[in-house]
């Protein structure tokens, strides 16, 4: 049962050949047997989960059909999940339950998913390793000794590990994608406004998305379908029709223009990724694609501009963890300021602090200017960038990200070098535009992602290239030893 996906699962339990609670109990078994490996969950909801799957059997039986009735997931620690804790992976909301539903949990809920718990991830989302959260670092199933990428990697190492079929995730600068490309999944950030943020506890609120992870396309078009839609509620959500995805999913690549941007091929990649990424391509072109070579000429100020905008963004966002209003509080403090300070100091772990500190440092007064306002004029260079290049192409596709998963610790004494890794990824965040990284091979045991990317609100555009690409591979299918 735990092999199957989201799809199979739908038909399975269409075809009364298993119970939505059957298939339940069967999960929750498998992450206590096996989670203690990976330190993939943070919390589990064995009870919820089981009155949510009766409750989806009842449906079911009253008549009642939807690709997500019954279906097992879990949510990322950091979607609100009313009178259960969200924690975001730090000590400071470590005694935080949410009063109330994110507005993607309720949806999902009312779809018919059965919440198995929330999952580990890097600290309010600051990292690309999953190993900044209060609650332990994760390990990659492919190989324990290695990390499964961040600030998603409990979400996406109980899903390579078949712990579950799917679960949500969200990208601020690759936070889906880069951990779909280190486990083996499929992860889709969507449009930014496509999907509400309310609920989604945030770091940097231009940036922030959330998605699907998953191991097909299939599936993520599935879990989209429910997670996706305008919300009253979020004042960045767009008002836009939320198509069928799962119905564009076999259309044909016949003439379709795919751009491979030759900034990508640099010193910095990994040439064995390189390789991978060039046999995709030519996947794609047996199946009736046209290549052409693009240029991205702002790429290489998208990091600087993203290590100023996000902490900056963070900053403002996280001063509301004061001790006072909710969250971590120190013991006995002396006075207010004392009760700020050590509250912080105490909840917060180092990289946080470190982002927070940047922030500040780049709203302040006389650096402002400088910064902040510079990083912002590059964000435009970008985005620019990729309307040009939408003008001659229909997808942008390259490497995921420029390495394999690292061993875990191996660049915690240098930040920047961690930073690096997002070298891909950020572009499409500072431009707010959807991408889609999904399997394409192996480094030395490893998993490696390819990322596509689309104009606005074109996901179904992603899910149909990469659905039509793993119905003539094979690489989605691989699991890892042991799971």
């Amino acid at each position: 049962m735990h092999h199957m996906t989201l799809a199979e699962i739908a038909r399975g339990l269409a075809d009364k050949k298993f119970s939505s609670e059957e298939l339940t109990q069967v999960l929750l078994a498998r992450i206590a047997q096996l989670d203690p490996q990976l330190n993939s969950f943070i919390s589990l909801t064995e009870e919820l989960a089981l009155s949510q799957a009766k409750a989806a059997d009842a449906r079911r039986a009253n008549g009642e059909a939807g690709a997500l009735l019954g279906a097992p997931i879990a949510h990322k620690d950091l979607f609100c999940t009313q009178g259960i804790r969200t924690s975001c992976g730090s000590k400071m909301l470590d005694n935080f339950k949410a009063p109330y539903d994110a507005t993607v949990v309720a949806k999902l809920a009312a779809a018919g998913t059965v919440t198995l718990g929330k999952t580990n991830m890097d600290e309010f989302a600051m990292g690309s390793a999953n190993e900044s959260s209060y609650y332990g670092a994760v390990k990659n199933p492919w190989n324990l000794e290695h990390v499964p990428g961040g600030s998603s990697g409990g979400s996406a190492a109980a899903v390579a590990a078949r712990l579950l079929p799917a679960a949500t995730a969200t990208d601020t600068g690759g936070s889906i994608r880069q951990p779909a490309a280190f486990t083996n999944l499929t992860g889709l950030k969507p449009t930014y406004g496509r999907v509400s943020r309310w609920g989604m506890i945030a770091y940097a609120s231009s940036l922030d998305q959330g998605g699907p992870l998953a191991r097909t396309a299939e599936d993520c078009a599935i879990l989209l379908q429910g997670m996706a839609g305008f919300d009253p509620n979020d004042s960045t959500s767009i008002d836009e029709p939320v198509p069928d995805y799962s119905a564009s999913l076999n259309g044909s690549l016949q003439g379709l223009r795919i751009g491979v941007p030759k900034e990508y091929f640099s010193a910095g990649l990994d040439p064995r990724i390189a390789e991978l990424v060039h046999n995709s391509v030519k996947e794609l072109e047996k199946l009736g694609a046209v290549i052409k070579e693009i240029s991205l000429p702002n790429m290489q100020h998208a990091i600087p501009a993203y290590y100023v905008i996000a902490p900056a963004e963070a900053s403002s966002n996280l001063s509301r963890f004061d001790g006072v209003r909710f969250g971590h509080r120190c013991e006995n403090p002396e006075n207010l300021i004392d009760l700020y300070k050590r509250s912080r100091g105490e909840g917060f772990g180092a990289e946080v602090q470190r982002r927070i500190m940047v922030g500040a440092y780049a709203l302040s007064a006389g650096y402002y200017d400088a910064y902040y306002l510079k990083a912002q004029k590059i964000r435009r260079l970008v985005k620019n960038d990729f309307m040009a290049a939408f003008n001659e192409v229909d997808i942008i596709l390259g490497p995921t990200t420029p390495n394999p998963a690292w061993k875990l610790g191996a660049k915690n004494s240098d930040p920047v070098a961690e930073y690096l890794e997002d070298v891909y990824t950020i572009t499409a965040n500072l431009a707010g535009l959807p991408g889609l990284s999904m399997p394409a091979g192996f480094v030395d045991g490893l998993p490696v992602g390819v990322q596509l990317l689309a104009p606005y609100f074109q996901e179904g555009r992603l899910l149909n290239v990469a659905h039509q690409y793993q119905m003539n591979t094979d690489w989605h299918t691989r699991t890892p030893t042991g799971f």
